[in-house]
């Protein structure tokens, strides 16, 4: 593991090589760096405009050699415009109340959590949280972050019911949604898609020009999700890049790559 120092004031180190999750046959490494001290709000603040991405006390950006499938991945709130399905995902979820909450883990959000694990990655690498390490995950935030509750109201008692949440960090440019989950039972409204959506509008609220969903995989049949709500940006490591589709990233990446190969060739 190796280290640096930046011009952040912090300490950055290099994973050691291991198995992609996402692409086959390719190992990832991330480079990272810890948030703790008076600085943390503002080391997460830019280091997010910059592609990074936070786990509890960690921030990171894949580093990985001969491959940049990985891109940050953020949403325009000004530019953004539902599409036909996305509205009637709204439209759907018309009886929801969002309510912001402390980041504070509860037993109703774990019930939640336990049960979208056990029913849609039972085998992912979250699989064996348990109560104490969802409460790490949610409690031990050193920067801004809240809880968004999604709640509808119970036909059997009329009390708010909790069908999904997401832990989200509050950036000086953006929400960055950490992690959301939903209830299982309730996956006909489509609540993964909702969320987003809601957070999009959220940041509309606060003013906020950004949503952060974190990283898209180009060639991940599983993160493609991610570019339905466009149009959406991609950060390379260092600048960010809008597109209206997928179709708009694969053109500009083979123009990129061509011209790197005729300035390589004319060397």
């Amino acid at each position: 593991m190796s280290h640096h120092e930046s011009a952040l004031k912090a300490q950055f180190y290099l994973t050691a090589p291991q198995p992609c999750p996402y692409l086959d046959g390719r190992e990832e490494r991330k480079v990272f760096t810890t948030l703790n001290g008076p600085a943390a709000v503002d080391v997460n603040n830019s280091l997010s405009a910059k592609g990074f991405r936070r786990s509890q006390s960690v921030i990171y950006r894949p580093a990985c050699v001969g491959c940049s499938a990985c891109m940050s991945i953020r949403i325009p709130v000004d530019r953004f415009r539902p599409s036909r399905s996305q509205r009637r995902v709204i439209r759907r979820n018309a009886d929801l109340s969002r309510r912001t909450c402390e980041a504070w883990a509860t037993e109703a959000q774990y019930a939640v959590f336990r049960r979208y694990l056990d029913h849609r990655h039972a085998d992912g690498g979250m699989a064996d949280m348990d109560a104490f390490d969802y409460a790490s995950m949610v409690d031990e935030t050193p920067v801004n972050s809240s809880v968004i509750e999604y709640t509808r109201p119970d036909p059997a008692t009329g009390e708010d019911s909790l069908v999904g949440a997401c832990l989200s960090d509050i950036l000086g440019d953006g929400l960055s949604m950490v992690y959301s989950f939903f209830e299982p039972a309730e996956q006909d409204r489509s609540l993964g898609a909702y969320m987003i959506l809601d957070h999009i509008r959220l940041a509309g609220e606060m003013d906020l020009p950004y949503v952060y969903l974190g990283y898209w995989v180009h060639g991940s049949p599983k993160m493609n999700y991610k570019t339905l709500y466009r149009p959406f940006e991609l950060c390379d490591g260092a600048t960010w890049h809008a597109f209206g589709g997928v179709s708009d990233y694969e053109a500009w990446r083979a123009e990129r790559r061509q011209r790197e190969t005729c300035r390589t060739g004319s060397l």
